[in-house]
């Protein structure tokens, strides 16, 4: 068998131009360039454009309209277009514009005819528990168990040609590419791994993570590139790319930046101008009493906290914090009755330990709740039984007789009042929270790949680590980590409405730990050892933010007698900060803001409805600060804020640990919306409507072709051609002093490298320097921020007199 490290080296270098991808059920938002992350972005979007087919700036129309609604300041396109040698006429600049054409990714029939084979094939091994019939030998691999259904497969011209492939796909590569230079293999391997780049990125993914599926069913990228290779073989299919035309607007202007690139720079300096001036000027007045508030809220950084932060600062005198909502702690969880255990943590970070939900003894809810889960799986068995079998079908609508007819067509007919008698989005029943407890006490007794539970030392440390970040030195009574989910029926894309920190999986369970550690007597005697005095009365509780209704749940179970006033009147309020935060998101929508928070509730319980919320749409700012920078200002649910003070933390410690992990996080997060919102058709999925699920991994267009991974039509346009997402790069604001945040960048290429390359920009407000703002201009160099703001402001002559951004 061969051990060649060389093509197997190859292949992954190959594969870097293809993004990793994530089954539905933990649907992860991640750059589709993260591949081509290493170059200048107007670089990688026309590199991406060979390789992937896909357009990577938004269209001359979506330009158009921006600056004709004043989003794009017209100076400051001016300015950008005459720097680098463009008429300045922003009309003249749009025609030239609307002449760009991309290059697209033109198939050969024969390869189309490769790719039909293959996606049959990769959707029967890879199922997870959809198939009824499932593909034979599959625990042999997808190499082995190809090669034994070929021969068999009438699609494939002399399958048996392919069964007697070399038993080493390493091999097999070989025999296939010897009448090819060494020196051109790595640019056949992209070419094939990116014909059909979703199942690609699922096999990438699925392989370098090593999960229970790829260990009981492996399948790898030699493996995958071998069947293909010879399946171009058979049906005379290109095996080398041919030279793909350049975009002919691009090539005439040579080495100059690329004009889409000049006017989403100036949209973005437009939007960010505002942000930071708002920032700034907020720093400027900004005081804090240092009083106890009622409670405070610990919410995600999640954009659609915004929101909700903002009603419910309204209702009383609360205080709310953002933090990543994985609460910090990089577990595995095990959900009571569930038979998968999920990493509840960002993809950048490796789960830790294994946390599970165990019944308590005295829990009288848990027989109701096994009842209610017990009637739902049967009647999810027999509603799945038929579509498989006809004569189920008819035998089941005569048992269940008019009752079940008239509950179907209420669902369908009359959301609304369905959504009424429930009263809620949440139709789950019991709810296992009343009964369960997090196992967060370390048990050396248990084996398995993971700890189970945590130390001592390992809580204290996420408890000050929480706290640290985000500059606390004073506790209310009542303190809540709130992780969010979405409730919504019949969405595929359910898990990209919940929290991207917890890799698509809803942030209740890491809060409900987070707040088990912060309540612990020994854990607390051991944070005032490290200087964090969390005062005896401090109750820690978790709750769960629903962001497509507003509603949010305290889990709060044992909550002790001397604060449950305190518990009911924040419970109050929360009803109440649901209802306008309902309210302006329903009227985002287009709803009658009169009857806001019954629509969001419709929409969560309407299975025919596409866009039951609008998820992260519209983020485009991150803002890194103390809350008083921004609870005056109404950010329109479009920046994720977290909580950070400077002067409590001296050694750029927290700050350090926020620039290396939520910023790429949300980075990411902007990336995805970004390119699927600028092409759809390669980095999205396209409507809704016409969407298949296949295999509880991702979904097709119609009934089969390639695995589509990105965000779908209906969570980023208003309407045809009409994006309701701005698509902008992510504008980071952070108040600290530069000095320490040159400091972090300095430490950390790949942080700088992003922003050198222009995928996000960076603007300082800086406290010691009268609260004035600069711009990272790249190299580890900053430039004084342009606006009304520093027009006034006289430069010290030890500053360079470089143009303002």
């Amino acid at each position: 068998m061969s051990t060649d490290p060389g093509i197997r080296e190859c292949i992954d270098a190959a594969a870097d131009a293809v993004g990793s991808a994530w089954p539905l059920h933990s649907f992860v938002t991640a750059n589709p360039l993260a591949g081509f992350e290493d170059r200048p972005f107007h670089e990688a979007v026309a590199d991406a454009e060979r390789v992937l087919g896909g357009d990577g700036y938004p269209s001359a129309d979506v330009f158009r309209r921006a600056w004709e609604s004043g989003r794009i300041d017209s100076e400051a396109l001016r300015s950008r277009l005459d720097d680098h040698g463009y008429d300045a006429d922003p009309e003249a600049s749009l025609d030239r514009l609307a002449e760009r054409t991309a290059a697209g990714r033109e198939t050969a029939p024969e390869t189309d005819r490769v790719d039909a084979v293959l996606t049959k094939w990769l959707a029967a091994f890879l199922d997870r528990g959809r198939a009824t019939w499932s593909m034979p030998n599959r625990e042999r691999g997808f190499y082995d168990a190809f090669r034994a259904v070929a021969p068999h497969d009438g699609e494939i011209p002399d399958g048996d040609a392919l069964a007697d492939l070399s038993d080493d796909p390493i091999d097999a590569i070989r025999d296939r590419l010897a009448d090819y230079p060494v020196g051109q293999w790595r640019d056949i391997f992209q070419f094939q791994l990116a014909a059909l780049p979703g199942w690609t990125g699922l096999i990438k993914r699925r392989a370098a993570d090593g999960d229970d599926w790829q260990s009981a069913y492996p399948i790898t990228l030699a493996g995958y590139l071998a069947i293909r290779l010879a399946l171009a073989t058979q049906f005379d299919a290109p095996v080398a790319p041919a030279e793909a035309p350049g975009c002919e607007a691009d090539d005439a202007d040579g080495d100059r930046v690329p004009l889409p690139e000049l006017w989403l720079s100036a949209w973005e300096a437009t939007y960010r101008t505002e942000l930071v001036e708002s920032v700034a000027d907020a720093s400027d007045s900004a005081d804090d009493d240092g009083g106890r508030p009622d409670a405070q809220l610990v919410f995600c950084i999640d954009t659609r906290s915004e929101i909700i932060r903002r009603h419910v600062e309204a209702t009383g005198d609360y205080e709310t914090h953002g933090y990543a909502g994985f609460f910090g702690v990089p577990m595995r969880h095990d959900d009571y009755g569930s038979d998968v255990a999920v990493d509840a943590c960002p993809p950048i970070v490796d789960p830790q330990h294994r946390i599970a939900d165990r019944p308590v003894e005295s829990a009288d809810e848990r027989d109701d709740y096994d009842r209610w889960h017990a009637a739902v799986d049967a009647a999810t068995s027999a509603v799945h039984g038929l579509t498989e079998n006809a004569a189920t079908a008819f035998s089941f609508v005569e048992s269940a007789g008019l009752g079940y007819g008239a509950a179907l067509a209420a669902r369908t007919l009359l959301p609304g009042r369905v959504a009424d008698l429930l009263g809620s989005a949440d139709e789950r029943g019991p709810d296992e929270h009343g009964f369960c407890e997090p196992s967060i006490d370390h048990d050396p007794g248990v084996e398995g790949d993971l700890p189970t539970g945590l130390t001592l030392d390992e809580k204290v440390e996420y408890a000050a680590t929480a706290f640290e970040l985000m500059g606390w030195e004073t506790f209310a009574r009542l303190v809540v980590f709130t992780g969010h989910a979405s409730r919504t029926a019949n969405n595929p894309f359910d898990s990209s409405l919940d929290c991207g920190a917890c890799a698509g999986n809803p942030g209740g369970p890491n809060a409900r730990v987070l707040a088990a550690i912060c309540n612990d007597d020994a854990v607390r005697a051991a944070l005032r050892d490290r200087g964090i005095d969390v005062p005896d009365d401090t109750v820690f509780l978790a709750g769960e933010h629903n962001t497509t209704t507003d509603e949010v749940e305290l889990y709060a179970t044992d909550v002790p007698e001397s604060h449950e006033a305190d518990l009911e009147r924040l419970r109050a309020d929360l009803g109440t900060a649901r209802v306008g935060a309902a309210t302006e998101r329903a009227e985002d929508m287009g709803a009658d803001p009169d009857s806001g928070p019954r629509d969001v509730r419709r929409r969560a319980v309407d299975w025919a409805e596409t866009r039951p919320e609008w998820g992260l749409a519209g983020n485009a700012g991150f803002v890194v600060g103390p809350r008083g920078l921004t609870d005056g200002l109404d950010l329109d649910g479009r920046a994720f804020l977290h909580s950070y003070d400077w002067t409590t933390d001296p050694d750029g410690d927290a700050l350090e640990a926020i620039l290396t992990g939520p910023l790429i996080v949300t980075q990411w997060i902007n990336a995805q919306y970004y390119f699927a919102t600028v092409d759809n058709a390669a980095y999205g999925s396209g409507s809704k409507v016409t969407q298949n699920p296949v295999g509880n991994v991702g979904v097709y267009q119609g009934n089969g072709g390639d695995l589509l991974t990105g965000l779908p039509l209906q969570s980023l346009m208003s309407a045809d051609g009409e994006p309701y997402h701005q698509p902008l790069r992510l504008s980071t604001v952070v108040h600290a002093p530069t000095d320490r945040v040159t400091e972090v960048l300095a430490d950390h290429e790949d942080v700088a490298g992003l922003l050198d390359d222009g995928w996000l920009s960076l603007t300082v407000v800086d406290p010691q320097r009268d609260d004035r703002a600069f711009h990272y201009d790249g190299g580890l160099e900053w430039t004084p921020a342009s606006g009304r703001r520093e027009a006034a402001v006289s430069e010290p002559e030890s500053e360079p007199a470089v143009a303002d951004d």
